[in-house]
């Protein structure tokens, strides 16, 4: 048995009253009770109906993880920075009321309310790769749309270039915010067409349900073809900028961390080779390493974005 087999105490007991809170937040309306039932799904947290995506390399073929490893070995510093630590700790995370600021350069800049972001457009789930920069990877049915339909509801300006998005940083919820590890809150940035890319996606959820909240709760965005820490999990604030905007772990460490962050296997971390990744929970403990495909397999999907850059330098 694997030790990730074992849900953690806190996500058990915190279980109800998230189910109250997705309800609070018109998560309930996307629960119809046939889709509780369906064994498929894990049957922990609240359930999400969405259709399979059409955009293409969205359903990845690959097996996916099991859900007990997604949800228990993640990176999520502001709640500890060993990897079972958001799934002990993240249980004191308030998802309920929630809302997201979206302004900068454009023209309509609004508030969006969590029930307001479910509504505004039809969830898919989408079947994508993970890859982390410390070398392990997963493969994870997400749910939620691409982050473009947000950004055309706010029409940027001409001047815009890169949207920054702001994690929150409560300390009181939040146990390891105010560390000295990295520069609260955090923050993330894409450029807008990267951001406006179908694959990058505003994700509500996975495996059917609502996100844990070691996971990124109640809204993330997943970003397929980067490293993980591109992809800012519970997210208050997007920004549209006219400049790359500082991103958490370039500022921490700009020589290891690039704001592209691109999976790129011919491109070492300074401590590492990123060469090769191990797929979490393949073959237990002796997980066996597998060839790191350039953009994260997406190449064929996004390296058209990248056309004439040299990407040893925009790393």
């Amino acid at each position: 048995m694997h030790a990730s087999d074992i849900t953690p105490r806190a996500v058990y007991e915190d279980r109800r009253s998230l189910l109250r809170g997705a309800a609070a937040a018109g998560l309930g309306a996307l629960m119809p009770a046939g889709l509780l039932a369906q064994s498929a799904r894990p049957g922990v947290l609240a359930a999400l109906e969405a259709r399979k995506s059409t955009v293409p390399g969205a359903l990845s073929v690959d097996k996916p993880t099991r859900y007990q490893d997604a949800s228990t070995y993640n990176n999520f510093y502001e709640f500890g920075t060993d990897k079972a630590d958001p799934a002990r700790n993240a249980h004191t995370l308030k998802t309920t009321p929630w809302a997201v600021e979206v302004g900068g350069l454009v023209k309509k800049p609004a508030t969006f309310g969590l029930e307001d972001l479910l509504k505004l457009s039809p969830m898919e789930e989408r079947v994508y790769r993970l890859r982390c920069v410390e070398g392990w990877s997963m493969v994870i049915p997400w749910v939620g749309y691409s982050l473009a339909e947000l950004i055309k509801r706010v029409e940027p300006l001409g001047s815009a270039k890169y949207l920054e998005f702001v994690s929150l940083a409560d300390p009181k919820t939040m146990p390891f915010v105010g560390s000295r590890t990295l520069d609260w809150p955090y923050a993330e940035g894409l450029r807008l067409d990267e951001a406006r890319h179908p694959l990058t996606l505003l994700a509500f959820g996975m495996y059917g349900e609502i996100l844990p909240k070691q996971n990124g709760a109640p809204v993330r965005i997943v970003v397929p073809w980067k490293y993980g820490f591109k992809s800012a999990k519970s997210i208050v604030k997007i920004r549209f900028t006219e400049n790359q905007p500082g991103t958490a772990w370039n500022k921490a460490a700009a020589n290891e961390y690039g704001f592209y962050s691109n999976v790129n296997p011919s491109v070492d971390h300074p401590r590492w080779s990123q060469a090769t990744e191990r797929r979490i929970g393949e073959d237990g403990l002796f997980d066996k390493r597998r060839k790191t495909l350039m953009f994260n397999g997406y190449e064929a999907e996004v390296g058209q974005l990248y056309a004439g850059m040299d990407l040893q330098k925009f790393y």
